[in-house]
């Protein structure tokens, strides 16, 4: 038996899912990309190949035996993406929450389901159909659940908006005892440097007390001063537009001390190791092209 455990996001980690890009599938046409980027890099014809995107992730892969950290692979599914594990499911406290994701990826739940089978069927759920969340927008920082949202009126017409306010009630009723807060994100279809797919897209906490923030990710200034607030200014990382764009707050934390970060982060990882943290630096910028990164790319399943 699997018994979960995760309450926050850089806890040591013992055991986590981690994507694969092996046989990714062809590159998808103009009509089939989920996201801004993805589509950018679709029409310029720099959309990544299969054999890069797999050593990126062996890369990672291979952080993760450093740390003797125990590493889930899914199933491979033939011409299939399935590099970015975050989005279809993710752990609070012990309990294991499927993602009602797009349907066309449905099958990247049923890639995992032989670890699913490991866990105690009462700490597994499945939220109802109208009920939208991912878990990219899903963040765990002790008592509080942060969740990025979207509530705009027009929510439906965003294929890039992917957690609803009835995702964010679905967790509160499911946590009673959390502090559960809402992030209304920025979202476009056609500017990826406008786009926050996910809160880890604008937002992540690190360490014990500090966090990566982009500003500009936010609808609403006081989501962002809320943070501001909570963390302290000067606990928090601000990137810039580009750097939003190129992913710099999708790190990922194996512990309270250890970082993998992306090799072309130079700001970000010269700041990181500046405030005492080590840093594990892999390449990793043609999965961005997808507009996901290593967070992205991971399911943890136990922290301490």
């Amino acid at each position: 038996m699997l018994s979960l455990h995760v309450n926050n996001e850089t806890s040591r980690l013992r055991a986590v899912v981690l994507g694969t890009a092996i046989s990714n599938g062809p590159t998808p046409t103009i009509e089939e990309a989920y996201d801004p980027k993805s589509l950018e890099h679709i029409k310029a014809g720099t959309y990544p190949i299969e054999a890069d995107m797999v050593a990126e992730i062996e890369a990672f892969n291979a952080v993760f035996q450093k740390y003797d950290v125990h590493v889930y692979r899914p199933e491979i599914i033939e011409n299939y993406n399935q590099i970015f594990s975050r989005d279809i499911g993710f752990v609070i406290d012990d309990i294991f929450i499927k993602a009602n994701i797009l349907p066309e990826r449905e099958r990247e739940l049923e890639a995992i389901q032989y670890i699913i089978d490991k866990i105690d069927t009462s700490k597994v759920v499945r939220p109802p159909a109208e009920v939208h969340i991912e878990g990219g927008d899903v963040m765990l920082w002790n008592d509080y659940i942060f969740i990025g949202t979207y509530k705009g009126s027009d929510y439906k017409n965003y294929i890039t908006a992917r957690t609803n306010i009835k995702g964010v009630e679905y967790i509160q009723k499911l946590f009673p005892n959390k502090i559960v807060k809402a992030f209304d994100l920025v979202k476009s279809k056609i500017e990826p440097r406008d786009n926050a797919l996910h809160l880890d897209c604008c937002f992540q906490p690190i360490g014990t007390n500090k966090g990566i923030i982009y500003k500009s990710g936010f609808r609403e200034e006081a989501d962002y001063v809320f943070l501001v607030n909570l963390f302290g200014k000067d606990n928090l990382f601000h990137i810039e537009r580009e750097e939003m764009y190129h992913m710099n707050s999708n790190i990922f934390s194996i512990a309270q001390d250890v970082i993998v970060s992306e090799k072309n982060f130079t700001r970000l990882n010269t700041w990181l190791r500046k405030n005492g943290f080590t840093v594990e630096e892999i390449p990793y910028a043609e999965i961005s092209k997808q507009e996901g990164l290593l967070r992205c790319s991971t399911l943890p399943l136990i922290r301490d």
